[in-house]
């Protein structure tokens, strides 16, 4: 260890910076939710179970937006795939 160290260039913040357009956060999720998601993407063999749960927000996200004729449509095609 060094008697002596130079802060001079030092910055205050995060050691780890967040990629833009990402926000650092606290949240507090029941544990079982934590959970179901780290079992996914340990079953995968990779990945990050917080990346799968922003998909997940990001997927209702969309679908809270779709209007419903479109939700109906993508449906009835879906099921038009499994059954043709």
């Amino acid at each position: 260890m060094r008697k002596h160290y130079d802060f001079s260039k030092a910055k205050r913040g995060a050691a780890v910076l967040t990629a833009p357009g990402k926000t650092r956060i606290t949240i507090r999720l029941d544990d079982e939710i934590i959970d179901w998601f780290r079992a996914r993407v340990e079953a995968a063999g990779q990945g990050s179970y917080q990346s799968l749960i922003n998909a997940a927000l990001r997927e209702h996200m969309q679908h809270q937006r779709e209007p419903l004729e479109t939700i109906l449509r993508r449906v009835i095609r879906q099921e038009l795939r499994k059954v043709g």
